[in-house]
């Protein structure tokens, strides 16, 4: 899995996720995301698209992280969940936690 992290002006950044986040990966995930939530009010979009595959150490990071950034004010939303994104933030009921849009550029605009 890749994560490359763009900042949007000084306040947001967008880390796009690309390929598998399972136990192998989720590492370099989470110390991505760990950095995100030290910014002073962290307000992250986290961009789905290219994601092909997340198991449940992926979604305990994302669990983690969203505490973590609402603790610090900010907030984090999802974009480009894929149909598979979608099914499993639903199966496992964080489709009620987690604000998600259809691309990085509505995300941005919310």
């Amino acid at each position: 899995m890749q994560a490359t992290v763009i900042d949007h002006g000084s306040h947001i950044a967008v880390l796009r996720l690309v390929g598998e986040l399972d136990a192998d990966t989720a590492g370099t995930m989470h110390r991505t995301l760990a950095r995100l939530v030290e910014r002073p009010v962290p307000r992250i979009v986290v961009d789905l698209a290219g994601l092909t595959f997340c198991d449940s150490i992926g979604l305990s990071a994302f669990i983690t992280s969203k505490h973590a950034i609402n603790d610090r004010g900010g907030w984090l939303r999802f974009a480009g969940t894929s149909p598979f994104m979608a099914e499993l933030f639903t199966a496992v009921g964080l489709s009620r936690h987690f604000v998600t849009f259809r691309n990085v550029a509505e995300a941005l605009a919310a």
